[in-house]
């Protein structure tokens, strides 16, 4: 076979035999599952729906770390299908911001090309990336209320495209829970409400960081005054509507973000009301502010058409331990609320707006966000009926005319009062936030644990303890024979106490063998086959039986605490430093 030269074997394999005929992929298709890759910057774009609009308040913090360290967290990236360029998936925009920044100021390599994670666009991309975004801002140096209400307003949006129809407040809450960002439903009405009448008048008091406590303040300073202004206005001559006045007022103070004060804004809109409908000003006081109490505590405004409206309670039942008391739909208060300035040229304190809110009443207690907070601690599991069948059973209740228990209605009022003690007890289940702490705990857990052995005559034979779960027993050294129902009472508390405290500190010579035969009296009383009226009780009095209770349900939150676990629904990890 003669050789074949170079030239020859090159343009046999430049012949039309091997010249490629088939299609040719301009770029390769993006990874099936979550892949780590390195990109430019020029091939990354930030989220467009970013929910922030506003500058970080730690983008200098971060700036200044990642110039340092470099990016030690990238923000994990996506790409819709089809696209051309990846985009942060969730959360990461102000890193992203910050390294084009760094690129530009420093030409440094590290800040152009960024080890990221890619993670495939899901079926519902613009949900999740939107929900994922809110969640990972609010990690990251928080958002302002009404960038946090405009994202949620967004994400209705998104949800009602995918739906084809309008979502109510509280399905909206459960589809945000469900993709990972829960907002309570009343927190929905009050963004609403924030973008719908606050949002025209003061957009640079809001971005500048207007908190959720001033927002209600002014919801329910607007909801108050034009109920009375349309009580009030048949009987004037004046034409202009309360939402152009409201409005009109509220603009006067965009101006002076740092100075914003919702009393001021509260003592303007009065005073033109008052000269509109030619009122005196103290009259029209007097009657937003009771028409906005009245509204809280005997409406409880419904967050939905037709749905059951709620009782607040009233206003220092949780925080005092005042039993809670019903009131009359004719009740009226005789004067003013303590403290509610009267119109004139002197400025309020700085303290007004954090102390005066426009409805006069307790702010844990007036608004509706913390009412559904005070709910949901008393939800122990979830319900175990559907909201078809729940449906159903309101559909058949109509027509027979039975009324069917209302949880939210009753559930505040169907706890136990105590008012005989150290302690009053307003709520079993309950727990002020003043109170969640071990010190506070332990100490309200030894009274319990006194008061009730007081009533068994063990006085002096329960201590204070700083270990444990507040206290521990000591056995009887002298001193008349304890009755059988002493000596259960005294094991019962013994028993609770002692795996807690430590081997040397827990006393001995208790005897729990009592609790046997006797746990079940001590609980139930007496059986009826061998009960006599002239035998002393043998069972704890109502007074003490609700005084167990609440110090059971002390201590579990103690020791809660005290390991950091997880009960249900509710996670506690205080021991690390995080609130409950």
């Amino acid at each position: 076979m003669p050789d074949i030269s170079p030239q020859d074997v090159a343009n046999k394999l430049l012949s039309d035999g091997f010249t490629r005929d088939g299609p040719v992929a301009s770029s390769l298709s993006d990874p099936i599952a979550d892949t780590p890759m390195v990109v430019t910057l020029d091939e990354l774009r930030p989220y467009e729906l970013d929910p922030r609009l506003t500058r970080n308040p730690l983008y200098d913090d971060i700036k200044a770390s990642i110039r340092e360290r470099g990016l030690d967290a990238p923000p994990p990236i996506t790409r819709r299908p089809g696209a051309d360029h990846y985009i942060i998936r969730n959360g990461g925009n102000t890193r992203l911001a910050i390294l084009r920044e760094l690129w530009s100021e420093t030409r440094d390599e590290r800040f152009f090309r960024i080890a990221c994670q890619f993670r495939p666009w899901p079926e519902r991309g613009e949900i999740i990336a939107l929900t994922g975004h809110l969640a990972e801002n609010e990690l990251h140096g928080g958002l302002s209320f009404i960038e946090r209400a405009l994202g949620v307003q967004k994400v209705r949006e998104l949800y009602e495209q995918e739906t084809g129809k309008e979502l109510s407040q509280s399905e909206l809450a459960r589809r945000l829970k469900t993709d990972g960002y829960p907002v309570p439903q009343p927190h929905i009405s009050r963004m609403q409400e924030a973008i719908q009448y606050l949002l025209p008048a003061i957009p640079t008091v809001l971005y500048a960081g207007l908190g959720r406590r001033q927002v209600e303040q002014l919801t329910g300073l607007r909801r108050a005054a034009d109920r009375v202004w349309s009580a009030r206005s048949r009987q004037s001559q004046s034409h202009l509507d309360f939402p152009t006045l409201f409005q009109d007022v509220l603009a006067l103070f965009d101006s002076a973000a740092s100075s914003f004060n919702v009393q001021r804004v509260q003592d303007e809109l009065i005073g033109q009301m008052a000269d509109l409908l030619g009122m005196d000003y103290d009259t029209l006081l007097f009657e937003i502010t009771d028409s906005d109490r009245r509204w809280q505590v005997l409406s409880s405004e419904p967050s939905e058409a037709g749905a059951t409206p709620a009782p607040a309670p009233p206003p220092s039942s949780a925080a005092t331990g005042v039993p809670p008391t019903s009131q009359p739909e004719n009740i009226r208060s005789s004067a003013a609320p303590a403290g509610t300035p009267h119109r004139n040229d002197t400025p309020p304190t700085a303290t007004d707006t954090h102390t005066t809110a426009p409805s006069g009443t307790d702010e844990s207690h007036s608004d509706d966000a913390q009412r559904a907070t005070l709910l949901q601690e008393h939800i122990v599991s979830p319900a175990g009926t559907t909201e078809r069948l729940q449906s159903i059973q309101r559909l058949v209740a109509d027509h027979t005319g039975e009324t069917l228990p209302d949880f939210e209605r009753n559930v505040l009022q169907s706890i136990p009062i105590q008012a005989g003690s150290l302690y009053p007890i307003s709520d079993v289940w309950y727990i002020e936030p003043a109170l969640d702490e071990p010190d506070r705990l332990r100490t309200h857990i030894e009274q319990f644990a006194r008061e009730i052995a007081g009533e068994a005559g063990l006085q002096g034979l329960v201590e204070a303890c700083q270990e444990g779960i507040g206290f521990r027993c000591h056995k009887s050294e002298a001193g008349p024979e304890l009755t059988r129902h002493a000596q259960a009472t005294l094991a019962l508390l013994h028993a609770l106490s002692a795996p807690y405290l430590a081997i040397d500190h827990s006393p001995a010579g208790i005897d729990l063998s009592v609790l046997a035969g006797m746990l079940g009296m001590l609980l139930q009383g007496s059986p009826t086959d061998t009960a006599s009226q002239d035998e002393p009780p043998n069972r704890l009095s109502d007074n003490a039986l609700v005084k167990l209770f609440r110090m059971l349900r002390l201590v579990r939150r103690l020791r809660d605490i005290e390991t950091g676990s997880t009960d249900g629904h509710h996670a506690t990890a205080r021991s690390s430093g995080a609130s409950p």
